[in-house]
């Protein structure tokens, strides 16, 4: 369906509760298709993510010859091909709308005997890949892209050779995108990060039997290993949960117990984040689950107060803050971020993107290079635009939770990329939903 047709139209007020499990972990079903994929023998993934980008990763390798049984009910069946068994495509590997696929495809194809092209949609193809271009050029690997490094993106395969590589920018797909080129590479491959970003690749791969080497913030891998097939349960994606999280804080009587959810320590920002600003946030049963902490996570409602949100904070919610630009909108004070340049070069201009839609709302919101002054106010209702945003399109459905009147949010057809289901759980848990064609 053409994204610019959906559009969701939500009435003000209510509250949020129940028990509920959101889809599970966008970047670790990537990761689980990709490692299953390279490793040898099978791999059986419970808990996949069955949205739009995950799917389209699932199709790259099944294009290069991989047998994947599923997915049915999240559950799939991946046939390993070892390090070097994939097969050169017979055409362009298309990936939607997903930045993670292209970026570490990148690293996985640079190791190929054959070239590869990688290509996505007209969001996508916005993009910036020359952070991954770049290093992947240091390490002697041929790289074309369009103008300005943006896709599609072609990967001449060799013999990577092992690098050093300084990262100008804290970001866990470029570190995944070298790390994993330099399974390919003779000698030991390093990336060094100027801040901690999420580690899903470093621990997947150790739990495939693949060796990392972390020191403070360096991670290293030596090239010439194999990886074994193993069993994955994907957690719920706490990013996905985020949009809960908000929204239960903000609505007055709500009481959510979100089940199963990933609290990996490099993806918990939003947790610490809220609870600065006041939030009621329990976390319960924690335990691991295939090297990944996971927890049930409570929310009751709370008045949120404006906070300077700590820098060191900022990689560790990198995806969360339009949602948590919501819960700045309605906290009591002002808010401010800063050191979130990345936000601007993601699927949208996120900082300009947000601050347009709460400035239609009546939110008093300034822009700044790298990050947005939030004063909290009332939030009225209106129109606002998503640019082909998934996480726009959600987190201003939790706005109306908090607005004098309905909300109506264009351009909502890329939710399905990483929240299928997102309307029905909104409903299921009290929001006044409607999803039309425009």
């Amino acid at each position: 369906m053409d994204n610019q047709l959906i559009r969701y139209i939500i009435q003000p007020g209510g509250s949020l509760n129940g028990n509920i499990r959101v889809p599970g972990d966008k970047s670790i079903s990537h990761r689980s298709i990709m490692l299953g994929s390279i490793a040898e023998g099978i791999t059986n993934v419970s808990g996949f993510l069955q949205g739009e980008d995950a799917l389209a990763t699932l199709q790259a390798f099944r294009d290069m010859g991989v047998s994947i049984e599923g997915p049915k009910d999240g559950q799939l069946t991946i046939h390993g091909v070892g390090l070097h068994g994939l097969q050169a495509p017979s055409k362009p590997l298309d990936v939607g709308n997903a930045g993670t696929a292209m970026r570490l495809l990148a690293g996985l194809m640079a190791g190929q005997n054959f070239s590869t092209t990688i290509t996505g949609d007209r969001s996508l193809s916005k993009r910036p890949m020359n952070r991954v271009a770049n290093p992947l050029r240091d390490m002697g690997i041929r790289v074309d892209t369009e103008e300005q490094g943006r896709p599609p993106i072609t990967i001449h395969g060799g013999k990577p050779k092992a690098i050093q590589y300084k990262m100008p920018m804290a970001s866990a797909q470029v570190k995944s995108c070298v790390l994993l080129a330099g399974l390919y590479a003779d000698g030991e491959t390093s990336v060094e990060e100027p801040a901690p970003t999420r580690d899903h690749t470093e621990r997947m791969l150790r739990g495939f039997g693949y060796p990392t080497i972390t020191d403070g913030n360096r991670i290293s891998v030596q090239g010439g290993g194999s990886l074994v097939g193993m069993s994955i349960d994907v957690p719920a994606d706490i990013s996905s949960a985020a949009f809960y999280m908000v929204g239960a804080s903000i609505a007055e009587g709500s009481d959510i117990t979100l089940e199963h959810v990933g609290i990996n320590p490099t993806r918990d920002g939003i947790l610490e984040i809220l609870r600065l600003m006041g939030a009621n946030i329990v976390l319960l049963n924690q335990r691991e689950v295939g090297g990944e902490p996971v927890a049930d996570i409570r929310i009751q409602s709370s008045p949120l107060k404006g906070i300077q949100i700590p820098e060191h904070l900022v990689p560790l919610a990198i995806d969360e803050f339009p949602v948590l630009f919501i819960a700045a909108a309605c906290a009591e004070g002002i808010t401010t971020l800063t050191g979130a340049e990345e936000l601007r070069v993601k699927e949208s201009d996120r900082i300009q993107v947000m601050a347009d839609g709460l400035q239609a709302l009546g939110i008093n919101a300034r822009p700044t290079t790298d990050g947005m002054v939030i004063e909290g106010g009332t939030l009225n209702g209106g129109k606002v635009e998503t640019h082909d945003d998934h996480r726009i399109a959600m987190a201003f459905t939790m706005a109306a939770l908090r607005a004098s009147s309905p909300i109506i949010v264009n351009n909502c057809g890329h939710v399905a990329t990483s929240f299928p289901g997102f309307v029905k759980l909104a409903l299921d848990v009290g929001i006044s939903i409607e999803q039309e064609i425009a």
